[in-house]
């Protein structure tokens, strides 16, 4: 079994910004490509988790979630070569969260804190979750991490910070706190024997 990165996208790739209804406005953090590309060269596995409930929502249609993923793959490769080993996400939400498009409104295993993404991808890529870790700027990364019994690293971009001072979610005890991805993958390296 191999050992892996899960990153969630928005807040810690991408620069937050809300439902990204244009896929031009997708952008990468500074830092974050340069920053999977030593995962890459370590051979660590990169698996992208993130919730993605703007389908739920009736915002737009999974395809744009599909080309919204294209673009930060064409920008982790054209920035630094970088490459994720596979992309998990979660399009549903129940009612009582806000989902409205009968397609994608319901109760899933997969929305983040529950764990489905990480027991999918643990299934079909052969990875160990006991020895990986995750990597979000959300309560809610830190507790699936939890959950799933990986690491759990909190980095400041995104809505870290809110999470941190009580903001917003809830308090959450993080393994690592970073200020960045690239802060988080040296922390990892580190900690990777």
């Amino acid at each position: 079994m191999k050992r892996a990165v899960f990153l969630d996208r928005d807040g810690v790739l991408n620069i937050e910004a809300g439902y990204i209804h244009k896929v031009e406005d997708l952008h990468l953090i500074p830092g974050v490509a340069e920053a999977v590309r030593r995962l890459n060269d370590q051979q660590i596995f990169c698996c992208l988790v993130s919730n993605q409930s703007g389908p739920a929502r009736g915002y737009y249609p999974v395809s744009h979630v599909e080309a919204l993923h294209k673009r930060l793959c064409q920008l982790l490769e054209n920035e630094a070569g970088a490459k994720l080993d596979a992309l998990y996400y979660c399009p549903y939400l129940s009612a009582a969260e806000g989902g409205t498009n009968p397609e994608f409104t319901r109760y899933t295993t997969w929305r983040k804190p529950n764990t489905g993404m990480l027991v999918a991808a643990a299934w079909e890529q052969d990875l160990d979750l006991r020895n990986s870790f995750m990597v979000g700027d959300k309560a809610t990364d830190v507790d699936m991490a939890h959950n799933a019994g990986c690491t759990g690293i909190l980095v400041q971009t995104g809505y870290g910070e809110s999470v941190l001072s009580g903001e917003y979610q809830h308090h959450t005890k993080p393994d690592f706190i970073a200020a960045n991805l690239a802060a988080a993958v040296e922390w990892i390296l580190a900690n990777f024997d």
